[in-house]
């Protein structure tokens, strides 16, 4: 769900002035209201519930930064948005759930529909146990085609309507290969699972322009530079980057029994295409991840002292451990600071740190340190691959590394290859 439009945060604003909120005072209630949109995690405002709210106020009731005034401050801006606003009775338990009471109607009736086509994708994505943001791109590339092909029935669609989009991405909207290729492969799944009939034919589209790049890599002395601007989490996390060749969604999901620190390595559990993989540890941060786990059994004792909602488990293992997401070895190794709603479940619990803290600190950290290149957090796990060939390592070794299916998509890194040969791989963070 996308965030309320500036005209609700207008609208609400308004309301603000006519109860003799000042300017400056209003500003600080509607960052409030946004930041406990941003906590609910895509469910609208209107569908939650007085215990989401209860839990993000004794969230950041346990912030040690945020003053006992502005956590009042806060509790008001929500009271205002519920009562005076969406007219949801702030103080009655059973009043949390329910539409607006002036919702915004869907003036083409697109909703009525083909909303119900959309949340089968939806639950044809959960029963594959697909993960969120696949889903999300799914759902939204459904959306996007029914709303191209206007048509009220959606039986009539066939691959001529699918030829039609796919050319209108590359040749009229500009998209990218990749993105076009995600734009069929969720048409396929819309039109296989959901609709339950086939596409047919429809080969002859017109596909995208895939150009050959050649990857950003940095040299040891730039990674150096980088990592010396970087502190706490953002350096450990971009270490293990580096230092292991993670892709950043596989260090945001390592979870403590993922660490093994006796025999140097990481497991890499559900990584891309569902696969499960080891890499080394590299000893230049195994001290910086130990303290790091320090930190994070800080947070897990005081959760469980709140008894909060364990963390995330695969359905079939929440299933056998029902109880596992609240023991000690199944915990994110970085942990979000804040609570948040899971977006599927609903349950309040804290899921893993957000990649977008780690991705804008290191487009910060190398501007600090005057690299040149557009550095991002892919780049580190390139120079991984990059410094392993330049040293030495088998191909296919690195190709095992990286969790790469096919050698060709690991040749790419090939074009600072000399000598090739069969030497013991060490992480360039310890060369």
């Amino acid at each position: 769900m996308a965030p309320s439009s500036p005209a609700f945060w207008t609208e609400y604003k308004a309301v603000l002035t006519k109860l003799s909120i000042s300017e400056k005072k209003s500003n600080y209630y509607i960052s409030w209201a946004q930041t406990f949109e941003r906590f609910l995690n895509g469910l609208p405002l209107s569908e939650a519930s007085l215990d989401m709210v209860k839990s993000f106020l004794a969230d950041i009731a346990r912030d040690g930064r945020i003053k006992e005034w502005q956590q009042d401050q806060a509790r008001h801006a929500l009271e205002i948005l519920y009562d005076e606003y969406l007219k949801i009775d702030f103080k009655a338990p059973g009043a949390w759930q329910g539409p607006f009471k002036d919702a915004v109607k869907d003036p083409h009736g697109f909703e009525i529909l083909h909303g119900g086509l959309l949340r089968r994708v939806e639950a044809e994505c959960r029963v594959r146990h697909y993960s969120i943001r696949t889903e999300e791109a799914y759902v939204t590339w459904a959306r996007r085609f029914l709303s191209f092909c206007n048509s009220q029935d959606t039986a009539q669609l066939g691959p001529q309507d699918i030829k039609k989009y796919l050319e209108f991405l590359a040749q009229e909207r500009n998209v990218s290969a990749g993105t076009q290729n995600q734009a069929l492969n969720a048409l396929v799944f819309l039109f296989t699972q959901v609709m339950k009939k086939e596409p047919g034919d429809f080969s002859d589209f017109a596909r995208a322009r895939k150009p050959v790049r050649v990857p950003t890599v940095l040299t040891k002395n730039e990674m150096n530079m980088l990592l010396g601007r970087l502190d706490g989490e953002c350096l450990v996390m971009a270490g293990l980057l580096w230092g292991s060749g993670l892709r950043v969604m596989e260090c945001m999901q390592l979870r403590i029994k993922d660490i093994d620190f006796e025999t140097g390595q990481i497991t890499i559990r559900n990584g891309k295409g569902a696969k499960d993989r080891v890499t080394m540890l590299p000893e230049r941060f195994a001290g910086p991840l130990r303290e790091q786990i320090e930190r994070t059994k800080k947070i897990y004792e005081e959760d469980r002292a709140h008894d909060t909602e364990g963390v995330y488990m695969w359905p079939g293992l929440e299933r056998k451990y029902p109880t596992a997401g609240k023991e000690w070895i199944w915990q994110y190794v970085f942990p979000a600071q804040r609570l948040s709603v899971d977006p599927r479940s609903r349950a309040v619990r804290r899921h893993h740190v957000d990649p977008d803290v780690l991705q804008r600190r290191i487009k910060q950290a190398s501007q600090e340190a005057g690299i040149t290149k557009q550095v991002s957090c892919h780049t580190l796990r390139h120079s991984f691959a990059t410094a392993l060939l330049q040293s030495g390592s088998d191909i296919r070794t690195v190709q095992e590394l990286l969790g790469h299916s096919d050698v060709a998509t690991t040749m790419i890194y090939t074009h600072v290859l000399n000598k090739p040969g069969m030497v013991p791989v060490v992480s360039p963070a310890d060369a």
